[in-house]
């Protein structure tokens, strides 16, 4: 069996007004409408129980093509019916380290791995940093194998960080404030060394359509604690019983859905299975029938139908079937308009959005603290 859809994509503009009367013919320039199969245009009211419904959306420029119309969709012959709700912000990934363990006159090393997909490109399994900080003498103790106090250890490692910010760098230096924030929260064996990673850096877009301008990207990081100097081995593999910190993830880092950015990338992208010229050149000026309904800064609901043919005859062939994909780009501001449509024709969508969890950060110092509550991300 095939996993390919046969992709129709419609975005639709900001203010669009959904037709109540009228056909296809009417349409103005991007405007977008659901009709019935007499061709005049559905309302929440007029589909219920109708024979199948189209999507259609009006051209610029309409030569030899009309305007943009789906497949015939019959609620009997949907097989997922689905929306996405867009989340312009993204979570940054959150790692806390605490109960810090070292003896006297010991060194302890914390190593980062840093993520992202330009990261994994530039170096293999991500970019590995790491700080040792050697612990104080403790000779002129009562016991000169005592254990130094874990807010003690992390005042260590946040001067050891910040020797190296001061440190004559290139500012595109690959060292750890690049990508990673430290904070140091609460006194005592209950501090916390919280690490929070930094959103990724945008990069402009290029003129060229043949290069890749956008991309599904996010930053996380994995935190490694050992007494001893800086190692090459897998961190992962290391002495279970020496365990010099705990530490647990507090929030994974997650992607931004339904931007501009991304939608104005997947109207190239699906520029071919619906339209008469169908290649896009690497120069603007030859694509003269492309069109793009995104507006820049918008925030985007998806809403995705997958269905079968209406009527289908494979009796002389033998073939594998290809079912079919609606993909409507929606601004959330005239989202529930369209649902309404949908939703009288086809029930109720599914509800595919990304939990986007959030979690509420407490101050940071080094004298004092204050209550924090946090929400544990699996």
């Amino acid at each position: 069996m095939s996993d390919f859809s046969l992709p129709t994509l419609f975005v639709v503009p900001v203010g669009n007004s959904y037709p109540t009367s009228g056909s296809t013919n009417a349409l103005a320039p991007g405007q977008l409408g659901v009709f019935l199969p007499d061709y005049s245009a559905a309302t929440a009211g007029s589909v219920v129980g109708a024979k199948y419904i189209t999507i259609a959306q009006g051209r610029s420029e309409s030569l030899f093509q009309g305007s943009k119309q789906s497949d015939k969709i019959a609620a009997s012959k949907v097989k997922k019916w689905y929306k996405v709700v867009g989340q312009g912000g993204a979570n940054n990934e959150i790692q806390e380290m605490t109960g810090f363990s070292a003896k006297c006159g010991e060194q302890l090393t914390v190593t980062f791995r840093v993520h992202s997909s330009y990261a994994d490109t530039i170096s293999f399994n991500g970019i590995t940093r790491s700080v040792t900080v050697q612990m104080p003498c403790c000779d002129c103790g009562a016991n000169p194998c005592d254990v130094i106090a874990n807010d003690t250890i992390i005042d260590l490692i946040l001067a050891k960080i910040a020797q190296e910010d001061g440190l004559p760098l290139d500012k595109a230096a690959l060292k750890l404030s690049s990508f990673l924030t430290f904070e140091k929260i609460g006194t005592g064996s209950g501090a916390v060394l919280r690490v929070t990673g930094k959103p990724l850096t945008k990069y402009g877009n290029p003129c060229d359509l043949a290069a890749f301008p956008w991309e599904y990207d996010r930053l996380w990081f994995r935190c490694f604690a050992y007494v001893g100097p800086a190692t090459t081995i897998d961190f992962i593999v290391s002495d279970a019983c020496v365990k010099a910190a705990t530490i647990t993830v507090i929030q994974r880092s997650t992607y931004p859905s339904g931007t501009s950015a991304e939608v104005e990338w997947m109207e190239k992208d699906y520029y071919s299975y619906q339209s008469y010229q169908k290649h896009l050149f690497r120069m603007p000026g030859y694509n003269q029938l492309f069109e793009s309904w995104v507006t820049a800064g918008t925030i985007y609901n998806q809403f995705v139908i997958q269905f079968d043919e209406l009527t289908q005859d494979d009796s002389f062939t033998q073939n594998i079937h290809i079912d079919e994909r609606v993909i409507i780009f929606v601004p959330q501001a005239s989202s529930a308009a369209l649902e309404a449509i949908l939703v009288a024709f086809l029930g109720a969508a599914d509800d595919e959005t990304a939990t986007n969890a959030t979690s509420t950060t407490s101050t940071s110092t080094t004298s004092t603290s204050t209550t924090s509550t946090t929400t544990l991300i699996p």
